[in-house]
């Protein structure tokens, strides 16, 4: 059997997307001749926890740490709530953001590069090389961000020629929306171009997880590039009962940046000209949700229609999935996003309820939702078509027959990505 050793800094107990790639990657590659190793950090800043992760790690996954060092600890001396901010990715616009804020930003773009766990990077080369040695260890993967993690994998493919090392980007380095917010001088975003080209053409297998990186790595490199999304496990219970309202239902985090004020604003509208629609209507935000999104929700006089639920389990969030009249997926209108593909989309898709997705021209999700058939897509342009999808929606639930017939999601199942990513490893 294989063995591969895999370097992440998400690992259960963390909640949020990130986690869920390579713990379920991990459960799966033992039934493809593949042993997985994890290494993880032992004393992590996760922004949020789900202990219940803990109980999916499986047994046959080998577990092992390392202590690291975390400047968030010491961020939080001078302030815990910005801190906690910028650590979830809740960054204010510029004209928001507090002096303290902006030097956070500035700091961490400028000093902590690639990101803040650059300090974990030297020790662990040196702890992960005598135990490669020592375990004859076939192949190594690296998984960002944080994108620090690929310098580990850099490093010991110079030290073990042999290695096998794949560079897995669950999000795009020099090519992500926030990259922009980072306040990096000219010098610093040459360097982590620099890291990142070094990454992209030392490593032996690239892993990317939309389309649009796909093409992007490919143009920078000649590495091979391989595709392989995130996906959904077969749920054992599944949630019979859908909400008595006509309840639209976002998972996940909505940053200030990914703010649909198209979508509030069709939405204050079907409230005053369609009729029993305020009666019916619920906007259910499942997760983070920063404060100049409820601002904007509450200016377009939807406060009385909104529940804000926080974060929950992620078995939570699946009940909540399977239960949704509609499930709304949002994504920053820009260039830099088009190839963010957000693991809910897969999770979504296996609830089998009516996907609304909102986000940038030629966005990677649109191909996927049409070749499946899982929903719509809008652009910020879409604004009557928008309009029209929901009040559609809202006559089949008030007729009892909102229901999505999607097909061929079964390509998108843990399981067989899994066999996908053993053939890359192998």
């Amino acid at each position: 059997m294989k063995k591969v050793l895999i370097i992440t800094y998400y690992w259960p107990p963390a909640g949020g997307p990130g986690v869920q790639r390579w713990l379920k990657f991990s459960k799966y590659l033992p039934d493809f001749g593949i042993q997985p190793i994890v290494y993880k950090p032992k004393n992590p800043h996760y922004p949020t926890q789900d202990q219940s992760l803990n109980l999916e790690v499986s047994s046959k996954v080998k577990v092992i740490e390392k202590a690291i060092f975390e400047p968030y600890s010491f961020a939080k001396i001078l302030s815990k709530s910005d801190t906690e901010s910028l650590s979830k990715g809740l960054i204010k616009s510029p004209k928001k953001q507090s002096k303290l804020q902006e030097s956070l930003l500035y700091v961490r773009g400028n000093y902590f590069i690639p990101d803040a766990r650059k300090f974990w990077v030297s020790p662990s080369v040196k702890f992960l090389a005598k135990y490669i040695s020592k375990h004859q260890i076939d192949c190594i993967i690296t998984t960002g961000p944080p994108h620090s993690l690929h310098l580990i994998g850099q490093q010991l493919k110079i030290k073990f020629n042999d290695l096998k090392w794949i560079a897995d980007f669950r999000d795009p380095w020099t090519n992500i929306g926030y990259h922009n917010e980072l306040k990096l001088t000219e010098a610093s975003a040459k360097k982590h171009q620099q890291l990142e080209q070094e990454v992209l053409d030392q490593a032996d297998a690239l892993l990317v997880t939309s389309f649009e990186t796909q093409r992007e790595f490919q143009s920078k490199t000649q590495t091979p590039v391989n595709l392989i999304t995130n996906g959904f496990d077969d749920e054992s219970v599944r949630v019979e009962d859908l909400d008595e309202q006509f309840s639209l239902a976002h998972i996940g985090s909505l940053l200030s940046q990914r703010n649909p004020q198209l979508l509030w604003e069709v939405l204050a509208e079907l409230i005053d000209e369609l009729e029993n629609f305020k009666q019916f209507f619920e906007l259910r935000l499942v997760g983070n949700v920063s404060e100049q999104v409820i601002d904007s929700i509450n200016k377009f006089g939807l406060k009385d229609y909104v529940s804000l639920i926080g974060y929950v389990n992620h078995q939570k969030a699946i009940e909540i999935q399977q239960s949704a009249q509609v499930l709304l997926l949002i994504e920053i209108n820009s260039e830099e996003t088009k190839g963010i593909i957000p693991g809910k989309l897969f999770e979504y898709m296996n609830a089998k309820r009516p996907i609304l997705a909102i986000g940038p021209e030629n966005w990677d999700v649109k191909r996927l939702v049409d070749e499946t058939s899982s929903g719509t897509v809008f652009t910020y342009n879409d604004k009557q078509k928008l309009k029209a999808q929901i009040t559609t929606d809202f006559k089949a639930y008030l007729n009892g027959k909102l229901i999505v017939n999607s097909t061929n999601i079964n390509q998108f199942s843990r399981k067989n990505l899994t066999e996908n990513l053993s053939k890359v490893i192998k």
